[in-house]
């Protein structure tokens, strides 16, 4: 992990567990825990709102979002401008995230994937720094 780096993270009852593991690898000064706080049944956008906020805003610098699938937080996240919201099941869809698309938002399907994988792709998502060039013009024609 990048030292300074801001983190958001929030998660559904379904990927609460993961969101505990992954938030302990993280320094407690760079991360902003949006919740849930325990795995009693939520809503995901009650979550990933805030966290997409966080980082649509540039209070945060990447986030991380957990649900079960992965897909019910992505596409409430993706509903903010700005944000790239990305589901990475392995670590190089999590490069090819952060390197093609400039994804600011790693989106963990909890219930496919163990948490030491969960770890992997956290870490391949914010060591890789953004590629630019082609990827730029593409990453540039997503706004409305």
């Amino acid at each position: 992990m990048k030292k300074g780096l801001k983190i958001a993270i929030g998660a559904d009852h379904a990927g609460f567990d993961y969101k505990q593991a992954l938030s302990a690898d993280i320094p407690a000064d760079q991360l902003k825990d949006f919740g849930t706080y325990s795995n009693t049944s939520v809503d995901y956008p009650d979550f990933a709102h805030p966290v997409a906020s966080a980082v649509e805003s540039g209070e945060c610098d990447l986030g991380i979002l957990v649900c079960g699938s992965a897909n019910g937080v992505a596409i409430t996240a993706n509903k903010h401008q700005g944000i790239r919201a990305a589901i990475c099941w392995n670590e190089e869809l999590a490069v090819l995230a952060r390197s093609h698309n400039n994804a600011n938002i790693v989106c963990i399907p909890a219930r496919f994937i163990s948490i030491d994988e969960a770890k992997k792709i956290i870490e391949a998502f914010f060591t890789t720094e953004f590629e630019g060039g082609r990827h730029a013009t593409r990453v540039g024609k997503i706004s409305c």
